[in-house]
């Protein structure tokens, strides 16, 4: 049982303020610290560590930056015989951390923004799970889910960052995984409205829509209906990468067979524990990790 993610893979510089800086504002901050990131290396690595076989498809350039996430997935041990090396420059996030763990970030996308439906595997069968975001082309996420239905292939979307993609894509995805904003913007809802936003996504094709909430948990709602996943609680140190964590861990647990609740629950405590540390990937829970607080 395997999960095969495809996505952004980037450097992360990060540095850690007081507050994040107001509009025209420079700002005094700790040293810088360079760490792997994107969504798709964040989201595959946190696959591996939560036990799954995961593989990567992606793209670096030609440059120094591009070892980052190259090492930083080889080292979680995901399968990186469909990383593509172009000649463009890789993609660099610019992380700010603020003493109450809040974050913002700036990509530079690069080599993301160059995937194309050329580079994605030949052949999905040797997959189970194909777990996707929106930091590649859109025309590439659409093939990638063509490509996994044709050959019986789970899709997953985590619809982030949030913006409209082709109706095609909608009935393809057995699973689109949002924030509370992300869902009001794609449902064209107001927040806070999340049930019957929802809704209305499941009535465009979505198999099941899956929300997270932040300190409130979050929640499925399905066909059959809607089931919630409180909060587990912690200290939180950064956020960063949370949210990746969630949907690796989410693929990961339904790639070994969970129904989506117990996914869910696991999903939910993985990105809690991913807040305790500081960074992305550097953060990121391993499976007897998960279990332990699962237990506890």
């Amino acid at each position: 049982m395997s999960v095969l993610v495809v996505g952004s893979a980037n450097t992360d510089i990060l540095v850690r303020v007081r507050r994040a800086p107001l509009p025209g504002e420079t700002v005094l901050g700790g040293d810088a610290e360079v760490q792997a990131g994107g969504k798709g290396a964040n989201q595959a690595v946190a696959a591996a560590r939560a036990g799954a076989a995961t593989a990567f498809c992606g793209a670096v350039g030609g440059d120094t930056f591009a070892s980052v996430p190259r090492e930083a997935l080889r080292s979680a041990g995901v399968d990186l015989q469909h990383l593509r090396e172009l000649t463009v420059p890789s993609g660099i996030a610019l992380i700010t951390i603020s003493d109450d763990g809040e974050n913002s970030i700036t990509v530079a996308s690069g080599a993301n923004a160059r995937l194309s439906p050329e580079d994605l595997p030949a052949d999905f069968s040797n997959f189970n799970h194909l777990l996707m975001q929106q930091e590649i082309p859109p025309q590439t996420v659409l093939a990638a889910a063509q490509k996994a239905k044709q050959s019986g292939v789970q899709v997953l979307l985590n619809a982030a960052p949030s913006h409209e993609f082709s109706n095609n894509l909608w009935p393809l995805l057995d699973y689109l995984i949002v924030n509370e904003h992300e869902l009001a913007q794609l449902a064209g809802t107001a927040e806070g409205q999340e049930e019957s936003a929802a809704r209305s996504l499941l009535e465009r094709g979505v198999g099941a829509v899956i929300v997270t909430l932040g300190g409130r948990g979050s929640l499925a709602i399905t066909p059959a209906g809607l089931f919630r996943q409180a909060a587990h609680k912690v200290v939180v140190v950064d956020t960063t990468g949370a949210g990746d964590t969630f949907c690796g861990v989410l693929a990961a647990w339904l790639c070994g067979g969970s129904d989506l609740p117990e996914a869910l629950k696991a999903a939910g405590v993985a990105g809690a524990l991913a807040c305790t540390k500081l960074g992305a990937q550097a953060a990121m829970p391993t499976r007897s990790e998960i279990e332990g607080a699962l237990a506890g």
